[in-house]
């Protein structure tokens, strides 16, 4: 048997060992290589489709890397460490260091070669599922078609050996130096008693309370100043909280007899707090890890249902147009939308409104105002189907229409300014303003003043007129096609200044394939997290089944029944396996919202649904790894 082959043989009779890390390290190259077959594609280099998506996906293949790196480098030391014993042996048989060094660059040069080479081929066989999905996700307009993706698959090969490589020159470093009694003790050196600092438990609350405090009380611009100090005293928290409050607080619980005496949890709670303080990093790492990605993917999710709500808010008609004093396309271009919309069969309805810009007395300078008559006022919420009361003005009353963007932010009290007095320069008339709304139904976001339609005709000196246009469409999402066509033959031949076009439809259609290409590029990246974070868990639950198949087979002979042994490996896994994502849970919702708090708006729907969903995948995840573990301790009892 050459020795190649003996390294070979080393990685099969450790299946069970390197059945997580392969298949982890198999899935960060599938994705990494379906992130490069999408960001070499030829449509997405066409100026026509979303050229900076490939952009953003080779940005995203370099935090996957880098993030693969670390993820491969952290699992593999945690391997080594529980074969010392086995290395041990080898050494005492004859094996020098150098062959030792070998034996594990060659054995992580294999698992990593054909990690490399199944993730790929895994890419191959999904890339045209994956392409269609994209296609759909990103809504382009052109078909993502199949093609064999040649820069693809060799930056990714080339890519992934090299990490795995350098990986292997990693682990052998880290056992340079190991002594054969260190190798043949293995796990098996006593462990002192963990201990825990009350300070620093103490600072360990102190900071997580804070921090949370902090992030919930703050409002608007404050949160982004608070960021930075909240997240630096969130992270000090968990490291403390794991290293030193979790150990405090077990051996708070071990001084208690009437609870540490109770049934089993003697049995349960003995060596908890050596399994914590040993896994303190590890719980860190995914707990930090895990966060990022909820807040990532909740901050994704979030933004986009806040943008496109505004949207549709702001904009309620599904095409606007104004046309200025001067605009010879007038006729022609209402008439396009009118046919357009026409020849595909959707019910619209159109109000015409005449707008009248003048000036009026302010308290510094002179103002300009936009007035228009009660009678196109009405129309106008009729035809939208508002729940707008009806304007019934007479003489010089006015109400006045205020953009909802400027009443929401608290720039204005509209109920403060009724019964003003609006002083017109021009005609000598004096406006009472009598009422009030706040509604986005008019143009530019700028106030409107309706006035009765006698007074109206009466304001014959004016700075502008212009026609305002509007046409409501109930289902507007399905004006897609026509907004196209008439954005397309409207848009280019506008004039400065005499005329504005805009289609809701259209800026939707925009928006939605520019978010889409970003949530599909965060939710990848939140996915290899999300693998990862239970990848990191698994590891460090496996690598203490020796120990843990040695203590319950001793405990077993003094009589420990099947139903206890399962109810309290279920606890002690359960503490073990959901501690960082608990944690990592809380700190996504308090980050949620802070960010709920900065833009005002409510992301309680997409936290949930975000922390909802990754915490049930955890708890199938979880029933998973707590079935094979209890079948694997009964076997050795």
């Amino acid at each position: 048997m050459t020795f190649p082959q003996f390294a070979f043989n080393n990685v099969m009779r450790n299946k069970r060992t390197y059945a997580a890390y392969f298949l982890s390290s198999t899935f960060a190259v599938m994705v990494f290589f379906v992130y490069a077959m999408f960001a070499f594609h030829p449509a997405f280099h066409q100026e026509t489709i979303h050229s900076s998506v490939s952009l953003g996906l080779h940005f995203a293949e370099s935090i996957i890397y880098v993030f693969s790196f670390i993820f491969v480098l952290f699992s593999m030391s945690s391997f080594l460490k529980t074969r010392k014993k086995e290395f041990g042996l080898l050494v005492m048989h004859g094996m020098t260091n150098m062959q030792l060094r070998k034996m594990v660059f060659l054995e992580n040069v294999l698992i990593g070669f054909f990690s490399t080479i199944l993730g790929i081929s895994l890419g191959l066989i999904f890339a045209k599922i994956l392409l269609m999905a994209a296609e759909n996700i990103l809504e382009l307009e052109e078909t993502l078609y199949f093609y064999f993706p040649v820069k693809a698959l060799v930056l990714t090969f080339v890519a992934f050996l090299f990490l795995f490589v350098m990986i292997s020159f990693a682990t052998v470093v880290i056992l340079k130096g190991s002594k054969l009694v260190d190798l043949m003790k293995g796990n098996a050196v006593p462990k002192a008693e963990p201990k825990a600092s009350l300070l620093l438990s103490f600072l360990a609350a102190v900071l997580l309370a804070g921090g949370y405090v902090v992030a919930l009380l703050v409002k608007g611009v404050g949160v982004a100043a608070a960021m930075i100090p909240v997240t630096t005293a969130v992270i000090i928290g968990t490291y403390f909280l794991f290293t030193q409050l979790s150990v405090f607080l077990i051996r708070a619980l071990k001084k208690r007899q009437s609870f540490f005496w109770k049934k089993t949890n003697l049995v349960l709670f003995s060596d908890l707090a050596y399994r914590m303080k040993d896994n303190a990093r590890t719980f860190f790492f995914v707990a930090i890890v895990s966060t990022v990605a909820f807040t990532a993917i909740g901050s994704l999710v979030g933004f986009r249902s806040m943008i496109f709500t505004s949207l549709a808010a702001e904009n309620p008609f599904a095409f606007e147009y104004v046309s200025e004093e001067g605009n010879n396309n007038e006729m022609d271009h209402v008439s396009l939308i009118r046919n357009e919309l026409d020849k595909e069969g959707i019910p619209f309805k159109e109000t015409k409104v005449m707008v009248k810009e003048l000036l009026a007395k302010g308290d510094s300078d002179d103002q300009s105002i936009h007035i228009v008559k009660e009678s196109d006022y009405n129309d106008l919420i009729q035809s939208g189907e508002f729940e707008f009361a009806k304007a019934d003005l007479n003489g010089n009353e006015a109400m006045v229409v205020y953009p909802e963007s400027t009443v929401n932010s608290g720039k204005r009290n509209i109920e403060q300014e009724r019964n003003k007095t609006i002083v017109l320069k021009e005609n000598q008339v004096n406006l009472e303003q009598r009422s009030s709304l706040a509604a986005n139904i008019f143009p530019n976001f700028v106030d409107y003043i309706v006035v009765d339609d006698g007074m109206f005709e009466q304001l014959t000196q004016f700075e502008k007129q212009r026609d305002y246009y509007a046409f409501y469409v109930k289902d507007w999402k399905k004006t897609i096609g026509p907004s196209k066509k008439l954005t397309s033959a409207i848009e280019p031949e506008a004039i400065a200044g005499q005329y504005q076009f805009f289609s809701l439809p259209a800026t939707w259609n925009f928006l939605n394939q520019a978010f889409g290409a970003t949530l599909f590029i965060g939710l990848f990246i939140g996915a290899v997290f999300f693998v990862a974070a239970g990848s990191f868990l698994y590891f460090r639950i496996y690598t203490d089944l020796d120990d843990e198949k040695r203590k319950f087979a001793a405990i077993g002979k003094l009589g420990l029944t099947d139903k206890e042994l399962s109810n309290i490996v279920t606890i002690q896994l359960g503490i073990l396996f959901f501690a960082p994502i608990l944690v990592a849970v809380i700190h996504g919702a308090v980050a949620l919202t802070a960010l709920q708090h900065m833009f005002d708006f409510s992301l309680v729907k997409e936290s949930m649904l975000v922390l909802g969903s990754f915490f049930v995948i955890q708890v199938i995840y979880f029933l998973f790894i707590r079935m094979g573990y209890i079948r694997k301790l009964k076997r050795s009892i």
